[in-house]
């Protein structure tokens, strides 16, 4: 006898997952990454894989079980807990990584080299140091990045981001109070344009619509799916949009 959709369906995801609360490098917002049936600590160091390179992460919210309710989607598992080489490792990147960042932001300045640097870590598996930084103008990093070579040794790589992609490794609180989208739900940011606010009828010059990274919210992404009728009936009950005539706009229940 076929199994009914609804049998496959329940086969298709498991009834719960047991979940943790992970800072990248210790850095940023706690990320919800799948535990992997391993037994865990609050401090503990793990390995996890981000951007197609493995590194590691802190654990801040130890293993708990809460059901899998779909369209929940399917969180990335942690790989494993370190050796202890790669446990002293993690310690040795962790110091590396505070006095490069003290020593690049000295030699900038000395240079008179103007960015801001967002993170700097160095790779699991080579050796290699990362600085992730912003600039509003082109750097010429040739001498900075001998500096660097000289003084730690191994590759260096300057990568330069995007202030929304600053906001999202730093992570912070908005103005609604809440823990910045970018770095805690959203996987894939996509930023609204000021053509897009305006057909929106907001005010792009309203200090209220911008996100801490100074751009344009990225939440006002969801007014422009509900203004083109893309959000679901249920979904629009927890939706408040600022356009004072939105026929959608509703209150959530007491």
């Amino acid at each position: 006898m076929e199994p009914t959709l609804a049998e496959e369906f329940a086969h298709a995801y498991p009834e719960s997952v047991r979940l943790i609360g992970v800072k990248i490098r210790n850095r940023g917002e706690l990320k919800k990454l799948d535990s992997a049936g391993v037994l865990l600590r609050t401090g503990d160091p793990v390995l996890i894989e981000v951007e197609g390179e493995v590194t590691y992460g802190i654990v801040y919210i130890e293993p708990y079980s809460t059901p899998f309710i779909p369209p929940m989607r399917a969180m990335k598992s942690i790989l494993r807990k370190p050796t202890t080489e790669e446990a002293a490792l993690i310690g040795r990147l962790e110091r590396l990584s505070k006095e490069a960042a003290t020593y690049c932001r000295t030699k900038a300045m000395e240079l008179d080299i103007h960015l801001k640097l967002v993170e700097v870590y160095g790779a699991m598996d080579r050796r290699q140091l990362t600085f992730v930084y912003t600039a509003d103008d082109r750097i010429d990093f040739r001498e900075l990045v001998r500096d660097l070579a000289r003084r730690f040794g191994g590759r260096i790589e300057m990568r330069q981001v995007g202030v929304r992609e600053e906001a999202r490794r730093l992570g912070g609180i908005d103005t609604c109070g809440l823990v910045l989208c970018c770095a805690s739900f959203l996987t894939d940011v996509k930023s609204i344009s000021a053509k897009q606010a305006k057909k929106l009828e907001l005010s792009i010059d309203d200090p209220r619509l911008l996100g801490v990274c100074g751009r344009l919210k990225c939440c006002l992404m969801f007014e422009m799916m509900d203004a083109q009728g893309k959000i679901s009936s249920q979904a629009q009950q927890l939706i408040t949009p600022t356009r004072p005539d939105s026929p959608s706009s509703s209150n959530l229940p007491a």
